[in-house]
């Protein structure tokens, strides 16, 4: 990719970066009482993807992406992400129980995480991205704790099931940017998932045992990935290209694939996407489609 291209797109980054923060809005939480629904609250590493899976299943009505777990209140992103607050990325579900049980939103969890990782989740590095069941009541402590012994019993992975099961304590829902991520951005998030290796890890352990369940694979199915529909979504080529390198070059390194650095990340960009935009096995060249060469 052209100097041109990456001066160009690295100066629009601090440019939109400080709108953002300095615009910051947060989502306000449903009221499940009055709409009779119940609610769970997990951490599976980028809330991002975590909220994606949830809302996929049949029986949630919402899933809101937050922070749990710290001292601090009112953390931001950036708080969070830091590493100091104490803070995980989590998901707060608000589900119809007569349409899907906890239990079954637990075992979604599994399938859409590597509970063996306390280190973080896949790409995402650092306490922050560590998994976790946070129980509302003693039903949803006894369904979790009977669901990890199942899971750890199973022999489904070498390593021992090591997501913690703690007592809920204050939510904080996350900024309205954050909210729906994968709908908003899909192209963005198609990328940051494929590159964090998540589906890729999650099909090799689950297979086909995903469908249904965390989202993932169905996700795959319903991408139509032909230039002329990109045109169609993202206004321009050059245009969502530039703005899915500003937002590498902005984001910490835990939102690049393998914890890149933005311009390494950029450097990835076309070959990334050629993987993740593969249409029935035959590979889009973005590059020549689109004639990358500048942001103008």
């Amino acid at each position: 990719m052209h100097k041109s291209l990456l001066f160009g797109v690295l100066i629009l980054s601090a440019v939109l970066t400080g709108c953002v923060n300095s615009q910051a809005e947060f989502a306000t939480l449903p009221d499940a009482k009055t709409e009779g629904l119940e609610v769970a609250t997990f951490a599976g590493g980028c809330f991002w993807c975590v909220e994606s899976g949830f809302e996929k299943l049949q029986g949630v009505r919402e899933a809101i992406s937050g922070y749990i777990g710290g001292e601090f209140i009112n953390p931001t992103y950036e708080a969070v992400s830091s590493g100091r607050t104490g803070h995980v990325e989590a998901v707060q579900v608000y589900y119809d129980p007569s349409l899907i049980s906890y239990r079954q939103l637990v075992e979604s969890l599994w399938r859409q995480t590597n509970p063996t990782d306390n280190g973080g989740q896949f790409s995402d590095r650092g306490k922050e991205y560590r998994t976790g069941i946070f129980y509302h009541n003693d039903e949803q402590k006894r369904i979790a704790t009977a669901s990890k012994a199942e899971l750890n019993a199973s022999g489904r992975f070498d390593k021992p099931v090591v997501t913690e099961i703690r007592p809920y304590t204050k939510f904080w829902p996350a900024e309205t940017y954050h909210q729906d991520y994968y709908k908003k951005n899909p192209l963005r998030y198609k990328f940051y998932r494929h590159g964090s290796g998540r589906d890729q890890f999650l099909e090799k352990v689950w297979g086909e045992e995903q469908l249904g369940q965390s989202g993932a694979m169905e996700e795959k199915r319903h991408i139509k990935p032909d230039a002329e529909i990109l045109r169609e979504r993202h206004r321009t080529p050059h245009y969502e290209l530039a703005v899915v390198v500003q937002e590498l070059a902005s984001a910490p390194r835990s939102k690049n694939p393998a914890g890149m650095s933005g311009v390494q990340a950029s450097m990835q960009l076309p070959k990334a996407l050629n993987q993740i935009l593969r249409p029935q096995g035959k590979v889009l060249s973005l590059v020549n489609a689109f004639e990358i060469s500048s942001i103008t």
